[in-house]
Order: structure tokens, then sequence, then C-alpha cells
């Protein structure tokens, strides 16, 4: 390809992955979609596309398709291991975020329901609300009817629902993070109770990332009694980790977070859905796998100082 046949696709890059990173839920799966776009945008021929971010559009969300409709992919999300990879805020693979919806399409809670979606309701679900595309547009990109398109847009959202939330920008994130560790730290289970909803509830992948399921806390007083046990320093967690973690606030899918470094690696991310002024979710991840884009993102940039610099 010429130079300017590959600034073409380069161009659209982000935007590509932002559609991939919604669908499936996996930045790692999300790169190797746009990858496999690009090399079926190099075997094409161009004089007959007319409008290359359309049939890009088209590639990499029918590519994104096949992956949620192979075995490999319904046997992970089937055997209750399965959690959407985080992302650090700023990262462009978020993509648009100018709208209400744009911003909660791409938390972890609504990329976790949109597990309960069909493959062709979640393209329909992200190409509507993320990316504003019409329903005659979505119709050609998935080679369905526009009635149809407008079908599974109703169902969808009729699925995922979700309680509105606050934008959190930085500062706003450091404080909630701040009165977060405070708590964990305090050795009080009642004053971390204090910060959670009546109903609130947590996901944990495991310490190191290394559970077969995901470990699930119904309860504010689990939830609580779990959080306090894990954020208490011990010697054996410190070996575990390698050293002396540091902790920092950081936003994370649109949420505040608990980000757990040692030096320049991520340890793992705990990352805080809320309701209003209160905690309403928590999801702790620690998996390296699924922490490979955030750490990437994190050792490419400055940081504020930490909350706890040696715990």
């Amino acid at each position: 390809m010429d130079t300017a046949t590959v600034a073409r696709f380069e161009a659209s890059r982000n935007r590509l992955a932002s559609i991939a990173y919604r669908l499936l839920g996996s930045a790692a799966d999300a790169e190797d979609t746009v990858q496999d776009a690009f090399l079926r945008w190099q075997a094409a021929d161009r004089d007959y596309v007319e409008v290359p971010e359309a049939w890009l559009t088209k590639i990499v969300t029918n590519l994104a398709l096949d992956r949620l409709r192979s075995a490999k992919a319904r046997h992970e999300r089937a055997v209750g291991a399965w959690m959407p990879e985080p992302l650090l805020d700023g990262d462009p693979m978020l993509g648009p975020a100018d709208t209400v919806e744009q911003r909660e399409s791409v938390t972890l809670a609504v990329l976790t329901l949109m597990e309960r979606l069909s493959p062709t309701e979640r393209a329909v679900y992200v190409l509507h609300e993320a990316f504003a595309y019409r329903h005659a547009e979505i119709a050609a990109i998935l080679d369905i009817t526009v009635a149809a398109s407008q079908q599974h847009l109703h169902r969808a959202r009729g699925r995922i629902t979700v309680a509105r939330t606050t934008d959190i920008d930085h500062g706003a994130a450091r404080r909630v993070v701040e009165a977060f560790i405070d708590a964990a730290t305090s050795g009080r289970t009642d004053r971390l109770i204090a910060l959670l909803t009546d109903d609130a509830t947590g996901l944990s992948d495991g310490v190191g990332g290394l559970a077969a399921k995901l470990i699930r806390y119904a309860t504010p007083q689990r939830l609580a009694t779990a959080v306090r046990a894990g954020f208490t320093p011990s010697p054996a967690k410190r070996r575990l980790a390698g050293g002396s973690p540091s902790m920092y606030a950081v936003v994370v899918n649109g949420c505040p977070a608990v980000l757990v470094t040692l030096g320049d690696r991520v340890l793992g991310v705990a990352i805080l859905e809320m309701r209003a002024d209160k905690i309403a979710g928590l999801r702790s991840i620690a998996a390296p796998h699924r922490l490979g884009r955030l750490t990437a993102e994190w050792q490419r940039r400055d940081h504020d100082a930490p909350l706890v610099r040696s715990w």
C-alpha cells in the first residue's frame, strides 16, 4: 500500500478500536480485530470502496461479531470468569465521550450488562448509542432491515438499565478514592459500610487474578469485610506483591479507582461505581492479562503524587 492508503486507515484506527472494544469488552481482542481489518483493507480492491470509513466500520463490526459468536468466546463467558478489561482515562480506545450515553456505554457496568444481549443487539446498541449511527446505516453494516435494527435497539435498551452516574473528574475521583482508602485501612468495617449504598455489591478476580471463577460479594457487609481484609497490610501480602506497593487515585472507564503499583508495574485496580455520592459497586481486577493496556498507558504518563506511597 502507498503512504496515503495506510494514512487513511490510521486516521480511523482509534475509532475502529473503540467500536471493537465496546463490542468485545477486551482491549487485546479489539487490537487484534483492528489488525485483522487492516489486513482486509490491504487486500481489498479499494477502487470499489466508495466510502472508506463506512467500509472499515462494517468490516470491524462484523469481525468483532464473529469473535463474539465463536465457541472460544462463548466458553470463556459461560464459565463465570469473564470480566471487561479496564482502560485508563484518556485512552483513545475509550472513544467519544461527548454525551451521557457515550460515557455510560464504556463503563464496566454497561460492558458487563451487554453480555445479556445477542451479538446483533450488542452491535446495534453500540453503533447507535455510542457512535450515533442512524438505523439505515446500521442496517447496511449488519445486513438487516431498518425495522430489525429498531427492534434490536428497543430490546437492548430494555436489558441495559443502569442508574445514571455523575461525571467524575480527576479531582472528584481523588476525593472519593481518598475517603475509600481511609475507611479501608482504618480497620473498622462500619466506616466502609457508611460509604456504600444499601445494595452495594462487589466482584473480584482474586488475589493476583488467580481465581478460577469471579468472586462475588452480594451484600454491603460482605463487601466491606472483604475490602477491609484486602487493604490490611501484612508481610505475607508484601512478599506476594514483591515489595511495598503504592496506591494512586485515577479514573478508569469513567469511574474513580484505586490503582495499586510497584515501581512502574500495575498490580491491580479497584474500580468504584458511584451512585450519587455513595459506592454502589466495586470491581477488583488483578489478572495481568486484564491489565496489559492499562499498564502500558500508565507507564507512558506522568502521575500525581500517590495517596499511599508505601503500603
